[in-house]
């Protein structure tokens, strides 16, 4: 899953879903390409978004023979930063050094958590890491709310994990699986510091600067390891194309999607990921869970779709 992604759903659809108005106009799209995007359904394009993060995901699997964990999540941050840094280059302003401390903060999480997931999916099955992972928010949730609702569906979720438990040791790594659990928790953290860069910054330029900081953050640990020793061009175009699939496919496609569909419709449809996930590890990987991941990942969809669907009574309220 790419948090970086997660993160620019989380500020545009708070600029774009919550304040659009179904009787506004929408602006005609102008060339083909973007006519044939807009005449695509928004939860179609939401949902290939998730297709595509899942697929960077996959290549970096495939990546990690040749450039380990760490050269691959280097590079996948240094290319998402260039990216992000050249879209949003005009909304970055001088007025950014205020918030240095929290840019700082900011960014380590990030690279603390491409990090951590990448070394799990190196480990365990995707759709099982993603399941894992999604732990992290669930339980920001919950321990946000005291709503009974909100306990009972992290429950649920954590008994989609301890399903998963007999296997740990012996199908699972022990390891993977304590490095999703270390996701899940960057991603609570990172999910309470977007908050704060995104009211502090404009845009994503926040974002943009978040993931330069990552890739800071990680290259002395890459130049330990040295795990670029593998690079060549092929190496370096799969490199290019888990930045593409992560960070500027399914930005682009989720931007379409959100002028045009609610915030509730919208949560329904990004609590599919971990199934997604698991669909793409079978397929592309060839890593089958058994009836016990299956149940897991179950468990953890329906308890995320749960929550979005309780958060969003509780908003119409």
């Amino acid at each position: 899953m790419d948090h970086a992604a997660r993160h620019a759903r989380a500020s545009l659809g708070q600029t774009i879903s919550l304040t659009a108005f179904p009787s506004a106009p929408v602006p005609r799209p102008e060339g083909p390409v973007s006519r044939a995007v807009a005449a695509v359904p928004p939860p179609a394009l939401l949902l290939v978004s998730i297709v595509s993060i899942q697929l960077g995901a996959a290549i970096a699997v495939n990546l990690f023979p040749a450039l380990g964990t760490v050269g691959t999540a280097f590079l996948r941050l240094a290319f998402a930063a260039a990216l992000l840094l050249v879209v949003t280059r005009r909304t970055i302003a001088w007025g950014a050094r205020r918030h240095a401390g929290a840019l700082l903060l900011y960014g380590a999480i990030l690279g603390v958590m491409n990090l951590s997931f990448y070394g799990a999916i190196a480990r365990i099955p995707l759709g099982i890491a993603v399941a894992i992972e999604f732990i992290g928010p669930l339980g920001l949730a919950a321990a946000t709310s005291r709503r009974a609702i909100h306990f009972a569906w992290i429950g649920l979720a954590v008994l989609g994990i301890v399903l998963l438990t007999p296997q740990i040791g012996s199908a699972l790594d022990p390891l993977g699986v304590a490095l999703a659990g270390a996701t899940g928790l960057c991603w609570a953290a990172f999910t309470v510091m977007s908050q704060r860069v995104g009211r502090a910054l404009p845009g994503n330029s926040g974002l943009a600067i978040g993931m330069a900081v990552a890739a800071f953050v990680v290259l002395p640990v890459e130049m330990a390891v040295g795990g670029l020793g593998g690079l060549n061009p092929g190496v370096l175009a799969l490199a290019i194309a888990v930045a593409a699939l992560s960070t500027a496919l399914p930005l682009s496609l989720e931007f379409e999607a959100l002028k045009r569909m609610t915030a509730r419709s919208y949560g329904i449809v990004v609590t599919l990921e971990p199934a997604v996930a698991a669909i793409v590890g079978a397929v592309l990987l060839g890593q089958a869970m058994g009836l016990a991941g299956v149940l897991a990942v179950a468990c953890v969809t329906v308890a995320a779709l749960g929550v979005t669907i309780s958060d969003r009574r509780e908003a119409a309220g």
